[in-house]
């Protein structure tokens, strides 16, 4: 539907002079040029709030702190978008809520075996790829800051956004060609020394669940580069059902599979395991010693 502008000249959409409410002007002259769905925004608050406090409810029992802080405040910045959504809901000329839902969306992990296989040692990953994704995620804060300050249309704060999210898609790209490449030489020197022992199902189900969550999430930030490719007056960024898809639906799963993908127990029983077959082998020499 197209609106006369004209006719709503007197009227400020943006900003935090914004007067426009619903009342006085169409959806169709705000940033987003809809309306945000009521349902959907509160389905996606109220499902990310159950994941957090189940990772919280998992992470307390296996005490994997780490990882449960960053999913804590993962989700909390996921609520507190699809607030501000449901802010531009009652009001898509809320400059507030416009502020709220640039500011917050946006998203780690790293996979270890057994550090005599990998490039690096597990250490230089936390160094190289936790850096990148923070350095990554201030860009397209800077970004959404810088649009705030805007009209909407500033090509500055699109690009820094932009720079954020293709470098996010970069320094991930890089970690999953490690990973698998890690896999390959891991499985190599497993057959050069003849070792015939199955990866257990918990670990098995850990990989498949955790390679999914990053490839919903990969699928989710090149969406979001595409989407802000043509900066604000582009198409995508007018398509609610592209975003609910892509990037509601694409962080709500891969934050569930994580609930699955949880180290805690996987690794845990790694060590349980370690230990029990150290202290075979250590009953095993004594019983030699004491036969000798």
């Amino acid at each position: 539907m197209s609106v006369d502008e004209a006719a709503y000249s007197n009227y400020v959409v943006y900003g935090p002079e914004a007067n426009c409410t619903l009342a006085l002007c169409p959806a169709e002259l705000s940033v987003y040029q809809y309306q945000p769905t009521l349902p959907g925004n509160v389905c996606f608050l109220i499902f990310f709030a159950i994941a957090m406090i189940i990772h919280v409810a998992i992470g307390l029992k296996w005490r994997t702190w780490f990882f449960v802080i960053c999913m804590f405040c993962g989700s909390v910045t996921e609520i507190i978008g699809y607030g501000g959504r449901i802010m531009l809901h009652y009001n898509p000329f809320s400059f507030t809520g416009f502020l709220i839902q640039i500011s917050t969306f946006a998203f780690f992990s790293v996979l270890y075996l057994g550090p005599e296989h990998a490039r690096f040692t597990p250490k230089a990953y936390y160094w190289i790829f936790i850096p990148c994704d923070i350095l990554s995620l201030v860009l397209q804060s800077v970004g959404g800051a810088l649009s705030s300050t805007s009209d909407g249309g500033s090509n500055a704060a699109v690009n820094v956004s932009l720079a954020g999210l293709s470098f996010q898609v970069f320094t991930l790209l890089v970690f999953i060609a490690l990973t698998f490449e890690y896999a390959w030489r891991w499985q190599r020197a497993r057959k050069a020394t003849g070792i015939k022992k199955p990866l257990s199902r918990t670990f098995k189900i850990f990989v498949v669940f955790l390679s999914a969550a990053t490839t919903l999430i990969l699928i989710r930030c090149i969406y979001r580069i595409d989407e802000l490719s043509e900066g604000y007056s582009g198409p995508l960024i007018k398509n609610e059902g592209l975003f609910i898809g892509l990037e509601g639906v694409m962080v709500l799963v891969a934050v569930y599979l994580l609930i699955i993908a949880h180290p805690g127990p996987v690794f845990r029983g790694f060590d349980d395991e370690n230990a029990l077959e150290q202290g075979t082998a250590g009953a095993d020499l004594e019983k030699e010693r004491e036969t000798a």
